[in-house]
């Protein structure tokens, strides 16, 4: 028997997967691994701004920004990366994917050295980035709309003035 399910919430995913992995002895189940852009918007808010920033450079240069670029604009690319690597088990965890989601965003390195892996590129794959730059517009919108709101809500308010109660 095959079943496909299209549509369905995170909530009903996460119910179904666990009720799979109760029965795995007696089934063959394969999750859908791949990026939506509902699993990339979860996936970019849960990032700290450095490595979000990290992603949007990545993902702004059609999948491939050099090592060098990056460092240029982010200075050291440790935190980003372990940031970047750490967001997948979290996700896994939190069942925001299922396990086996591969990251988005991997490595490369200079072939020409292999002895000493110093990344010269970052990349995403070309399926990937128009599903990653969808969800960063979707991020980019609500914290745009988000600052809109605040800003609002400030002008709508008096000011304080200074002095004594009784002289307002």
């Amino acid at each position: 028997m095959r079943i496909t399910i299209e549509g369905a919430s995170e909530e009903f995913e996460r119910k179904l997967l666990e009720l799979l992995a109760e029965h795995r002895h007696e089934l063959t189940v394969t999750a859908d691994t791949e990026w939506t852009v509902d699993r990339a918007e979860r996936y970019l808010r849960s990032l700290p701004a450095g490595a979000r920033r990290f992603a949007q450079l990545v993902i702004d240069r059609h999948g491939i920004a050099s090592a060098v670029l990056l460092r240029e604009q982010l200075g050291k690319l440790n935190g980003p990366t372990v940031a970047l690597s750490r967001a997948i088990p979290r996700g896994v965890r939190e069942g925001w994917w299922p396990e086996g989601t591969r990251a988005p965003i991997t490595v490369l390195y200079d072939p020409e050295n292999p002895s000493w892996q110093k990344a010269v590129a970052y990349r995403m794959s070309a399926e990937d980035v128009p599903v990653f730059r969808a969800a960063l517009d979707r991020v980019a919108t609500t914290e745009r709309e988000a600052g809109e709101a605040s800003a609002g809500a400030g002008a709508s308010r008096a000011p304080d003035v200074p002095g004594r109660a009784e002289d307002r």
